[in-house]
């Protein structure tokens, strides 16, 4: 069965994790959030694309989620010596995947190619597709002005309230080569445990995306980021109440009500069940919290048992 999913954020590089050790890895295209892309110290960084990497090479840092396991900051410190805000922290090991990508970009590859390199070298055999290759950087609109994301994520710890989102240039980007084929040839269709907002918003947002999960004969299956109204990990559940939306499973599937089938739900939110069904959509309660590799592997198992 050939399966495509839509990520972005540790997340979703968890849930991934497990579902490669059910599904052939040659059978599963993921699409992978780009919005939260950012130049750094004059290397782009892939953050989300970068966290799948790793998680699926079992290279990331278990404790935090990104970053290379057991990498050291030793130009980081050095940089810090030398007067430069080191707010974002990028490891020795991570830095040659930004230098690599970098120097490609600027020699005219695009970062599909780039991202295949990179897989490919470290062992990923799964097809691994930005949603476009175009700059297309999420803009955070918040009540202390417009931030780039990872100002917002990051440097500011996601501290002002949000208001809206916008993906700059994103009316003028294509999807990567790639994308929108998987979408139409896909047999099950996954729109991984992440941000709404700010991992799989944009990848909805790049043209053509939405329209072809909407037409797709696939079934579509959504995995909830919530459960028993917080977030598991990151800002959702805080986005959420700044944009005055119910701390909520059912508020997540109702922002893909247009496209899904199937939402799935942690177990205890199973008094849920029929919020999701009154959106014309089926639910499945599973246990979501991907608190070690069997729960990964199981909420994976789970999520395949409701493909034909």
């Amino acid at each position: 069965m050939k399966i495509v999913t839509l990520a972005g954020g540790v997340g979703a590089a968890k849930f991934l994790s497990g579902l490669v050790r059910v599904v052939p890895p040659e059978d599963l295209t993921v699409i992978v959030n780009t919005g939260d892309d950012f130049y750094w110290m004059g290397l782009y960084v892939c953050p989300d694309l970068d966290t799948l990497t790793y998680t699926l090479a079992g290279l990331a840092n278990p404790q935090t989620g990104w970053g290379v396991r057991g990498d050291t900051f030793q130009a980081l410190d050095r940089l810090k010596i030398l007067g430069c805000d080191t707010w974002f922290r990028i490891g020795d090991i991570d830095l040659a995947t930004h230098i690599y990508r970098t120097e490609q970009l600027h020699g005219g590859t695009s970062l599909t190619k780039i991202t295949r390199h990179i897989c490919q070298h470290n062992g990923i055999l799964c097809r691994v597709l930005p949603m476009t290759d175009s700059s297309v950087p999420t803009l955070v609109h918040t009540d202390d002005g417009t931030l780039l994301f990872q100002d917002y994520f990051v440097r500011r710890h996601c501290e002002p309230s949000v208001i809206d989102f916008a993906f700059h240039g994103i009316e003028k980007a294509e999807p990567a080569a790639g994308v929108l084929e998987a979408l139409e040839s896909a047999q099950g269709i996954i729109i991984c445990p992440s941000n709404p907002f700010i991992s799989i918003g944009p990848i909805l947002a790049v043209p053509g995306v939405r329209e072809a999960l909407r037409e797709t004969p696939a079934k579509i299956v959504a995995i909830t980021p919530i459960i028993a109204g917080e977030s598991v990990k990151g800002p959702t559940a805080a986005i959420m109440e700044n944009l005055g939306l119910k701390v909520s499973a059912t508020s997540v599937a109702t922002l893909y009500r247009d496209f899904l089938d199937v939402f799935v739900l942690d177990h205890r939110d199973r008094r849920l069940e029929t919020e999701i069904a009154a959106l014309g959509l089926k639910a499945h309660a599973a246990r979501t919290l991907m608190d070690c590799e069997a729960a990964r592997i199981e909420l994976a198992k789970s999520v395949m048992e409701l493909f034909p």
